[in-house]
């Protein structure tokens, strides 16, 4: 069974700036790895790969950003507020969580990130990740579908 290590805060250095620039918004203080509404997520080995299952309700796919460096998977997105969100009103509750996440887990072993697959259906992100035994790591984009 692989050993998957997560940090829900803290990227690598290079990871950092690879978020850094997506999130690339001079008029935002924030740190832009900053997780406000980190998605729970499922970690699953098959017989062929690693399968990642990840809630993402109300995040679009264009604003779902999947990078794979190595043995190293950053899931990033940001979840913005409904286009009828009052502003103005004096909320009496107020619980769902908007903003900017950044998940990074360390896989054990070499994945095909060529051959990834992420698909977005009703707010779960599917990610599969198939085995391979080349360990020479590269960093490659994974679009969502």
């Amino acid at each position: 069974m692989a050993r998957i290590y997560f940090e829900r805060r803290e990227l690598p250095p290079d990871l950092q700036r690879l978020f850094d620039t997506i999130w690339d918004d001079p008029g935002d203080d924030r740190p832009p790895a900053a997780a406000e509404c980190s998605p729970p997520l499922d970690v699953i080995e098959t017989e062929t790969g690693i399968e990642i299952v990840a809630d993402v309700p109300g995040v679009h796919a264009d604003a779902l950003h999947i990078v794979c460096a190595g043995n190293v998977v950053m899931i990033a997105g940001q979840k913005t507020p409904s286009a009828c969100e009052h502003r103005e009103a004096a909320f009496h509750l107020a619980e769902r969580a908007f903003g900017r996440f950044a998940r990074v887990l360390r896989l054990e072993g070499a994945f095909d990130a060529g051959r990834a697959n992420a698909t977005l259906v009703a707010g779960e992100l599917r990610l599969t990740l198939p085995r391979i035994d080349d360990r020479r790591g590269r960093e490659i984009r994974i679009p969502v579908h």
